[in-house]
């Protein structure tokens, strides 16, 4: 599949002028970036409207010709980052849609202030122009919201500005499709359909025969116990690998959360609490999304391997209920506690499987992620539009965590950093005899003091990475990222966070760690 199947758009090109950019309307976002023809115009609408530089507006511009959709950014504070240019583009794409346009034109400002001001001015707009994959399928004619996206740029370097916007976007747009799809057309087997279109360049393994999961990926195998009596639901974990045509310095291993429904299983979602969560796969789909973008970088030295652990968590006479003890492929005996934290379940098996293949092969470098909207609780420490990072101690140790929140936030892709304490490991330690750990407490993680460190504490534990820390003869490093406040609550699309920042962080020549 190529990049350009994978814009919301037909064409996204770079005009040099108003005039030759074939465009049906001008958008601008900053008032202290207009051209000098518009400037008069500006002045006079201000006399007559104080409210035009804090509403979107639409009018015809006589000395260009042409419609103008202006989306004023706010007044910068010191608070403010880079998202307020995103929003902006995107206010201004919504008002195009409204208005009818098909070829808009943005101009793209420049700011002091904000060093990637341009490439996340673009990705804002992009985001808002994608149209959800069932509604491509289904009514074609609806497949795209404009036709031409054309950017003008205040300063120069604009193919490459472009280049990069349109690489990263490819990947939030895969994201995205899996995302939002709803639980049928983003089953567990229609992913993997989607993952082998997309990647018939890379190898892509499978592993849904019953059998094998039951061996050896036990924990995942009960979550999926319900759901693989329909054969349209069945689970199975996709393992997508990029190797690298030198030889490898880095290397990455993520394992992405891919939650297709999850109904809350035995311990079912009561009270209205369950819409919306289709989008609890949207961190296999992020991980997905930073392959595209590993697809097309290719990376001459960084060695990729992605597990998306694709399961529903349904409701029915084969669920698997809180109180049962399961061994996990570490070894490590689990008591369930509540059927509703299926996710540090259906991953950690395979980020178990993803810490022998670095030890076996002895990867270099080797860095393991987790990545899933895990819980409540983080939705609620962070607030909307954050993703939680936690790094073991060795990542810690590399001050991972601050760069990843440096640069996501650079790229408009905002973190907030959690220490993990001995105190969550602490919580995870089994209460009687014959268990080695309990898989969580009864209630909600939101009501759990602590609730979305202690889910990363217990993927160390269960997985035996706990055993790999700054004292150990083979230290891994590990990061565990709760996406839920990120990934884009129902009704608003996925985001695909935070893929830009994990690919600006881990995918460029020189990383500090």
């Amino acid at each position: 599949m190529g990049l350009e199947k994978l814009l919301p758009c037909s064409r996204v090109q770079v005009a040099t002028t108003v005039k030759n950019s074939g465009c049906d309307v001008f958008c601008i976002i900053d008032r202290d970036c207009l051209p000098e023809e518009l400037e008069e115009q500006f002045k006079e609408s201000r006399l007559m409207d104080k409210a035009f530089d804090s509403v979107v507006s639409c009018f015809k511009s006589y000395t260009l010709n042409v419609p103008v959709v202006y989306s004023p950014l706010p007044e910068l504070s010191d608070y403010h980052d880079v998202r307020a240019y995103q929003q902006a583009a995107a206010k201004a794409m919504q008002r195009v849609v409204k208005a009818g346009f098909k070829s808009p034109l943005l101009l793209v400002p420049h700011s002091e202030n904000f060093k990637n001001t341009e490439v996340c001015t673009v990705l804002g707009a992009l985001e808002q122009l994608y149209v959800p994959i069932q509604l491509r399928e289904d009514v074609p004619d609806k497949s795209q919201q404009v036709k031409n996206l054309s950017v003008m740029y205040s300063s120069p370097h604009t193919a490459d500005v472009v280049k990069e916007a349109l690489v990263l976007e490819s990947g939030r747009y895969v994201a995205r499709d899996i995302g939002v799809g709803d639980p049928e057309r983003m089953a567990p087997p229609h992913v993997e359909t989607y993952i082998r279109d997309l990647f018939a360049g890379l190898k892509v393994t499978v592993v849904s025969d019953i059998d094998v999961l039951n061996k050896e990926y036990p924990l995942f195998a009960a979550v999926n116990r319900a759901a693989n009596q329909v054969k349209r639901h069945q689970g199975r974990i996709i393992f997508i690998e990029y190797e690298p045509p030198k030889k490898a310095e880095r290397t990455l291993m993520l394992v992405g959360k891919g939650v297709s429904y999850d109904t809350g299983g035995a311990d079912i979602k009561a009270g209205g609490i369950m819409a919306g969560m289709s989008r609890d796969k949207c961190g296999a789909a992020a991980v997905a999304g930073f392959m595209q973008i590993v697809k097309e970088q290719k990376p001459d030295d960084i060695h990729v391997i992605a597990a998306l652990c694709m399961v529903r968590n349904s409701v029915g006479e084969e669920s698997y209920v809180s109180d049962e003890v399961i061994t996990s492929r570490a070894g490590a005996r689990v008591r369930i506690g509540n059927t509703d934290a299926e996710g540090r379940l259906c991953m950690a098996d395979a980020l178990c499987r993803m810490k022998e293949i670095a030890l076996e092969k002895q990867l270099p470098n080797a860095h393991l992620f987790t990545i899933a909207t895990l819980t409540g609780h983080a939705f609620f420490s962070a607030g909307e539009g954050y993703t939680i990072v936690m790094d073991n101690s060795v990542a810690r140790q590399a001050q991972h965590d601050r760069i990843l929140q440096e640069v996501g936030t650079s790229y408009g892709e905002p973190f907030e950093v959690s220490v993990i304490r001995q105190d969550d490991f602490d919580y995870n330690v089994g209460k009687v005899i014959g268990e080695d750990f309990v898989q969580c407490g009864n209630e909600p993680s939101s009501r759990i003091p602590r609730g979305h460190q202690v889910p990363a504490a217990l993927l160390m534990q269960i997985t035996g990475l706990d055993k790999h820390g700054l004292k150990s003869k083979q230290p891994l490093r590990y990061t565990h990222l709760d996406i839920a406040p990120s990934a884009g609550e129902y009704p608003k699309m996925p985001t695909g966070a935070p893929l830009v920042a994990l690919a600006k962080v881990h995918l460029t020549k020189k990383v500090p760690f």
